[in-house]
């Protein structure tokens, strides 16, 4: 899935000579923490977020009226000024595994997205890709997430997908993930039913290990030291 699918285009932006406290009024009242800063003809040039105005702006300014001597020392300070111009962008035809990649290496909440001339043609989010993986993965509907150890091997899935389906199952998806032995896998079926009891003793008649898909992970992490 491209990231075109899962972007938001309807964006609030803004100009590099924006006044601070005016971007801080719009994220305040747009519920958003990110304004891309752009120029006349759309071409993205930097990325004004809501730590930036926080850094910019006291504590007790950020949070009270703009009025008194002591805000006239930020009304001439600017998204210029306080901007991002180091910019982490993805293009409309990266996928949601790359941004979710790039979103894991830099530790960012939102891309801008960007055409070859840099003209910005949206942002997308973790909130985005959240809401996308949700739709895609069916988890929007009531059901139960299973955790299955398999063997590596041809026929495994089919072995899987057919003991669930003779229960008169259905699937709102299926991942398939690293397991940490090898020649192993552990299989993540979301089913959309709460009544797995059944199915859940015939896999482990059949020889499947079960796991807690919230605890298979944790775990295995490393004990301190």
């Amino acid at each position: 899935m491209f990231i075109s699918e899962s972007m938001t285009r309807k964006l609030i932006t803004i100009s590099k000579s924006t006044p601070v406290v005016e971007a801080r009024s719009l994220m305040k009242n747009s519920k958003i923490r990110h304004l891309p800063v752009v120029e006349e003809d759309g071409r993205l040039i930097g990325m004004v977020t809501d730590r930036d105005i926080r850094s910019a702006i006291p504590g007790n300014r950020y949070t009270k009226p703009d009025d008194g001597e002591e805000a006239d020392r930020y009304a001439g300070l600017t998204a210029g000024d306080i901007m991002t111009t180091d910019l982490i962008v993805v293009e409309p035809t990266y996928t949601i595994q790359d941004a979710l990649l790039m979103f894991q290496k830099n530790v960012v909440g939102a891309l801008p997205v960007v055409d070859a001339q840099f003209h910005l043609k949206g942002i997308v989010s973790v909130r985005d890709l959240m809401r996308t993986f949700i739709n895609v993965l069916g988890i929007g509907e009531p059901g139960t997430l299973l955790g299955i150890v398999a063997e590596e091997k041809i026929g495994q899935m089919k072995k899987i997908v057919d003991a669930i389906t003779e229960e008169n199952i259905s699937f709102g998806s299926i991942l398939v993930a690293k397991y940490w032995e090898k020649d192993k896998r552990v299989v993540f079926p979301y089913l959309l039913t709460l009544n797995v009891s059944r199915v859940k003793k015939k896999l482990v008649d059949m020889g499947y290990t079960l796991l807690d898909p919230l605890a298979w992970y944790i775990d295995k992490l490393p004990e301190s030291d």
